[in-house]
């Protein structure tokens, strides 16, 4: 466990260790729950599609593309549950594939109307 404070910055790293150094690493979706068994219920969506849902979020560039850096601000789930939980998703592409999902960015989920 890491312990911080209500609206504390939190910093976070993620990295590919692989033989091959030339990966590309790109943080897809990251979602928080207070059950570490189960992040479809009761959960709060820092990034969904490489969008950050959370005001809070930020993202870093790394002089190293096999590393994605990022940070938010430490919440409680409605003051009634002593942890938090963080499930990230990840996307590892080749360097320079214009085409592949590391380069795409943000891809917001657009709502249909429901019409008359």
């Amino acid at each position: 466990p890491y312990y911080v404070e209500l609206k504390q910055n939190l910093f976070l790293e993620a990295s590919i260790h692989s033989s091959d150094p030339n990966l590309v690493v790109f943080m897809d979706t990251c979602v928080t729950s207070p059950d570490p068994r189960n992040f479809r219920t009761l959960t709060y969506e820092l990034i969904r599609s490489g969008c950050a849902m959370d005001p809070t979020y930020s993202s870093y560039s790394s002089p190293n593309s096999s590393v994605a850096q990022f940070a938010f601000n430490a919440f409680s789930f409605v003051n009634r549950y002593p942890s938090v939980y963080l499930q990230c998703e990840l996307v590892v592409c080749r360097p320079h594939d214009y085409s592949s999902r590391c380069y795409q960015g943000c891809i917001p989920r657009f709502k249909r109307n429901a019409g008359s």
